[in-house]
């Protein structure tokens, strides 16, 4: 081996071993340029109708920033002050929950055998408290995704292209396609989250109206947002109508429970397996892995982005490792599978 191939070789492996430590290290810059493409694919995602009309490309952005901004700003005058009033019941009536079970837990003496800041946590006051302080660093985050993700839709082929000279001229091609394919597979991965948020958002809002719960907008609305968070979030979005259930009565409680089950039994074997046959699968325990994997390594709010790192990674290690690598015909998100090269076709039963 000559002295240019050792360095060479040390260097690769200098950056490997220092790879793990950067990616924590500047994991806070990781999820902003994340929540960047997601703004970026939103864009693209709204302009594909106008596209379709043959409108030039930047009236298409155009237009599609436009009706974003309508629907959201549109949203929030027609509701917002119906949703703060509700938001501030349910966390009221959530707090009046937690202390009734803390008085309980108190009276029966299991208190004894419970941590000293278990009643602590289980005080809502303070989680609001801590969750206002980290709002105004996620709503500066917010901003610079925001802001990126219009410049990144505006000139998408510029920063495509930024990328790829990253790698060696004989890898840009393969960097190329993969970056397609990653495109793709998020568009569509975002695409289906839209429908699942909105059609949970309406069935769970129109289930606690039914059963006479106070606030459905808001528990609507939380059932709907905690759809970005695959699995987990659905799980959460219990606890706060089921809280406010509690307020009224047993019956209501019981109630509020089934409701959600049927809607997540509802949409676990129907709607769901509708929208991955047609979008993006990812198999659901490597989700629900990596979930729980973001969560402990960075913290609660790096759940929020760890289904599109998930699907980031997902795309790309089929593509660079099983695909090119290895040789195998497995098909990417989002791509019809091809029968005949999978293992065990042609098998029955």
């Amino acid at each position: 081996m000559t002295r240019s191939e050792f360095v060479l070789r040390s260097a690769i492996f200098i950056a490997l071993a220092l790879t793990p430590f950067l990616i924590w290290l500047l994991f806070d810059v990781i999820v902003l340029a994340t929540g960047a493409v997601l703004v970026a694919t939103l864009i693209h995602l709204v302009a594909t109708p106008f596209l379709k009309l043959r409108l030039p490309r930047g009236v298409a952005l155009t237009l599609s920033g436009l009706l974003i901004a309508s629907i959201i700003g549109g949203t929030f005058y027609l509701f917002g002050r119906t949703m703060a009033g509700e938001f501030h019941d349910v966390l009221r009536r959530a707090e009046q929950t937690a202390d009734v079970i803390s008085l309980e837990i108190a009276r029966s003496g299991l208190s004894d055998y419970l941590p000293s800041s278990f009643g602590e946590n289980i005080s809502l006051s303070g989680l609001i408290g801590r969750s206002f302080t980290v709002s105004i660093e996620a709503v500066l985050g917010g901003l610079v995704a925001f802001f990126a993700g219009v410049f990144i839709a505006s000139e998408p082929a510029l920063y495509s292209e930024g990328f790829t000279l990253l790698f060696a001229p004989r890898w840009r091609n393969r960097a190329r396609e993969t970056l397609g394919h990653v495109s793709t597979a998020l568009r569509r991965w975002l695409l289906g989250q839209m429908i699942e948020m909105v059609t949970m958002g309406v069935m769970a809002g129109v289930a606690v109206w039914l059963i006479g719960l106070p606030s459905p907008f808001a528990l609507g609305a939380i059932s709907g947002l905690s759809e970005f968070i695959p699995y987990i979030g659905p799980i959460l979005a219990i606890f706060p109508s089921v809280a406010v259930a509690a307020t009224i009565g047993p019956y209501t409680m019981l109630w509020t429970i089934l409701a959600y089950l049927a809607i997540h039994q509802l949409d676990g074997n129907m709607i769901m397996p509708l929208i991955q046959r047609q979008l993006v699968r990812v198999p659901p325990a490597l989700m629900l892995i990596s979930i729980a994997l973001f969560g402990t390594l960075f913290g609660l709010g790096a759940t929020i982005f760890a289904a599109p790192l998930t699907v980031i990674i997902y795309v790309a290690v089929i593509k660079l490792y099983v695909r090119d690598t290895l040789g195998e015909s497995t098909p990417l998100p989002g791509e019809k599978a091809d029968l005949k090269s999978l293992p065990g076709a042609g098998m029955s039963g």
